[in-house]
């Protein structure tokens, strides 16, 4: 292991139940409901924005018979971005996890730029990360694809298949493998389900780590 690169929402910081629980709600009030949340966050987490919003349209579509209302997309991600920049918090333990580490790190997220190093440094964790903070917005496909690990594993100088990356979605775990990466599931963050664990490793995760002090043992295991 020469490098670990994290996801940011809900590995680095414990935003994804923030986003689920806007997101849902948001979508019922418009006619599209999603029973199982579990499912939906298993499907859903990890694309970028505008993947998200393409895969909504097509089941607003497909169920209602009508594209999303115009301008939905935007003011979605402007009520969860309302609720992220005021409440969001670091995952628990997360700053010993990262500080116990001696090989360089990275973020690898879908999540905006801007976003991301703003919820990086609410969670006080800006500073461990910068200068290599990396956004899906950088490269041409967003996970499940393996550009953004890519992206990152170029700017750190290191050769992917000695990177490690640490992930809370099946999106992400697919893109961390197909870049050749040891992907490490987490199912620390506060949106995680109790099958979460086994949807990683069947997506290709190597370890599945429970919390952070479980991560730091891995990681260490692995150095």
């Amino acid at each position: 292991m020469k490098a670990v690169i994290f996801d940011c929402d809900g590995v680095l910081v414990d935003s994804e139940i923030i986003a689920l629980r806007v997101e849902l709600k948001v979508l019922a009030d418009i006619g599209l409901v999603y029973d199982d949340h579990h499912a939906f966050a298993e499907r859903f987490l990890g694309q970028t924005h505008a993947a998200f919003h393409a895969e909504l349209d097509k089941d607003h579509r497909e169920r209602l018979g009508a594209p999303l209302p115009e301008g939905f997309g935007a003011r979605l991600v402007d009520m969860i971005w309302a609720e992220m920049s005021e409440y969001t918090e670091a995952v628990p333990g997360v700053h010993a996890t990262v500080a116990g580490l001696t090989v360089p790190v990275a973020v690898a997220s879908s999540s905006g730029l801007e976003h991301i190093k703003h919820k990086l440094r609410r969670a006080g964790l800006f500073e461990a990360f910068d200068p290599h903070i990396y956004s899906g917005e950088l490269v041409a496909r967003g996970k499940p694809f393996p550009d953004i690990y890519l992206h990152a594993a170029a700017q750190l100088g290191i050769d992917p298949k000695v990177c490690v990356a640490v992930e809370d979605s099946i999106n992400g775990v697919k893109s961390a493998v197909a870049a050749g990466m040891t992907a490490i599931g987490f199912v620390g963050g506060g949106h995680c389900s109790p099958r979460l664990g086994g949807k990683l490793s069947e997506a290709g995760a190597a370890q599945v780590a429970s919390d952070m002090p479980d991560l730091a043992r891995i990681l260490g295991e692995m150095s």
